[in-house]
């Protein structure tokens, strides 16, 4: 697969998309790790939150799991909210996924070509250094994406 950097791309992956699960949810407000999935599930998408610190607890209505190989459902993308230098310690979940998910969105200020190169390697499409709410609202005021219910 690979990585994808033009508008239409991701236009494409907010738009197919249902299910996000996301890497390092947070319950603090203030965090982005807690407001971008947040708006993200205030659009209509369902929200995966996925922290082992947060196990037992309950986010966006679903339980949050301790890791992405403990997913067993089909997801769109990963939303991911962790250290450029930790993501290493995170191809092997991914991989571990069934099925695979689509894409893989590394959040503004992450970005790790090593990890985006084994994950593209193994038909995962990766976003680098993007906000998905900054990106989802830019591309609803351009009429790029309609609401969703």
């Amino acid at each position: 697969m690979a990585e994808l950097h033009r508008e239409s791309d991701l236009v494409a992956v907010l738009v197919r998309s249902r299910v996000v699960a996301v890497l390092g949810a947070h319950r603090e407000f203030h965090r982005p790790a807690f407001y971008v999935p947040d708006y993200l599930h205030q659009q209509g998408y369902r929200i995966l939150p996925v922290n082992p610190v947060l196990v037992g607890e309950t986010l966006w209505g679903e339980p949050v799991r301790g890791s992405l190989a403990e997913l067993r459902e089909p997801v769109d993308f990963v939303d991911v909210f962790r250290r450029p230098e930790a993501l290493g310690d995170h191809v092997a979940d991914f991989l571990a996924m069934q099925p695979l998910p689509k894409v893989a969105w590394f959040q503004l200020g992450i970005r790790n070509d090593r990890v985006a190169a084994a994950l593209s390697e193994r038909g995962i499409d990766v976003v680098q250094d993007h906000c998905a709410l900054a990106d989802h609202r830019r591309f609803r005021a351009a009429g790029l994406l309609a609401a969703r219910s």
